[in-house]
């Protein structure tokens, strides 16, 4: 049975939405430095408290879907079926990721502002850095979970971080190079099963 979204979380998930595009519209409009959070709530016909209650900080915004995505991919691992071997579940967690992207981040060109910004912005390749490494040490915990005869610490943490590390880097080669969404997706998904084939 499908849960129905009630009326407050689905005015607070508008909210977040719209906050977004209002920033990103500002980001690509004024230059990221120059746009202020009250700026983009205003945009977004808020106040800046509003703001804050559905982001810490302005880089924020450009992960505003990391969380979803990580749990995803948690989320897989832990649901592992038993007849599940490591690569079909690594490729499941992965692909759940690059799916959550495709349909949010590429389509809307967060991934591709996002990409562009963090080669100049001190404060959003600090962020990016703390939520990558996060999010690579919860995955290799659950992942170890998963297959604790197969993995201890170190080979989960090093996996995780071969095929979290090649789809990051496939997709921001891909979209440096200016691909459409479509081939991003497709280069991300290349490299997963890359790694993947590696995998016993």
């Amino acid at each position: 049975m499908v849960k129905k979204t009630g009326l407050r979380e689905l005015k607070k998930q508008r909210t977040r939405q719209a906050l977004i595009e209002a920033a990103l519209r500002l980001f690509e409009d004024k230059g990221y430095e120059s746009v202020t959070v009250a700026e983009i709530a205003d945009a977004a016909e808020v106040s800046p408290r509003t703001f804050f209650l559905h982001f810490q900080a302005k880089e924020d915004v450009l992960l505003a879907n990391t969380d979803v995505r990580v749990d995803l991919a948690l989320r897989a691992i832990a649901e592992r079926r038993p007849e599940e071997g490591l690569p079909e579940v690594l490729v499941r967690a992965m692909d759940q990721m690059i799916a959550d992207t495709s349909d949010n981040d590429l389509s809307s060109g967060l991934a591709a502002l996002r990409s562009r910004l963090a080669t100049s912005v001190p404060a959003l390749q600090a962020r990016l850095l703390q939520r990558y490494l996060t999010a690579q040490a919860e995955l290799a915990l659950t992942l170890q979970r998963a297959f604790p005869d197969k993995l201890d610490t170190i080979t989960a943490s090093a996996l995780v971080g071969a095929v979290v590390g090649a789809v990051s880097a496939s997709a921001s080669a891909a979209l440096r190079r200016g691909d459409e969404p479509a081939e991003v997706r497709n280069a991300m998904r290349e490299a997963m099963a890359l790694v993947a084939r590696s995998v016993r």
